[in-house]
């Protein structure tokens, strides 16, 4: 196996480990046994464990990226785009019930441990959070859109934290339900700010 490789296939058992495991749980051992190599050669590629936490975000921002840039290519519409964001709650259902979600368990895991790292784990929110900005923005919600991203966000946060808590598949295509009947009542013709939302 190439070095190049082994250094992508590290970082993808760790993304993998700290998701399901946590960050602090997680050993470099148990990298290591999980990618299939010996501790020498995994100490070749990284040597602290920050290193490795610092590749993981990285990843992770990366993929989430790609997986926006996918979104605006495949929705006709900023609507049917911000669908596709409400609806990852229902297509990664088994994974949030089991591990909660991948970006909110590992930032709120690094600012219980007071890491140096959860500002640069939450820019992946920050990503989302820029994308749902522009799309209201283009569905003429200039005045609050950041609000209504905000608003997603946070919903969607709190639906993945209980589906986790409860393991209930019908609570989260209810939530999820009532989510894009909300998007639809925000951005039908002559809607403005909603009494929902607050602007600060």
């Amino acid at each position: 196996m190439k070095n190049k490789d082994t250094r992508a296939l590290i970082v993808d058992c760790a993304n993998d480990l700290f998701y399901r495991q946590g960050f602090e749980a997680t050993s470099f051992a148990d990298i290591a046994a999980a990618v299939g190599i010996s501790r020498g050669n995994f100490y070749y590629h990284f040597k602290a464990k920050d290193d490795l936490l610092e590749a993981v975000i990285a990843r992770r921002m990366a993929n989430t990226s790609e997986m926006l840039q996918d979104w605006e290519s495949a929705g006709e519409d900023p609507a049917e785009r911000i669908r596709s964001f409400i609806q990852i709650l229902i297509r990664n259902r088994d994974k949030i019930e089991q591990f909660g979600c991948p970006v909110g368990s590992l930032s709120t895991e690094l600012a219980k441990l007071n890491h140096s790292a959860q500002d640069e784990a939450a820019r992946i929110f920050t990503l989302f959070r820029v994308w749902l900005r522009r799309q209201f923005e283009r569905l003429g919600r200039a005045a609050d859109a950041d609000a209504l991203a905000m608003h997603l966000l946070v919903r969607s946060q709190g639906v993945a934290t209980l589906s986790a808590a409860y393991r209930d598949a019908a609570f989260v295509d209810r939530e999820v339900a009532s989510m894009c009947a909300w998007l639809a009542s925000e951005t039908e013709p002559g809607a403005s700010a909603p009494s929902s939302i607050h602007q600060h």
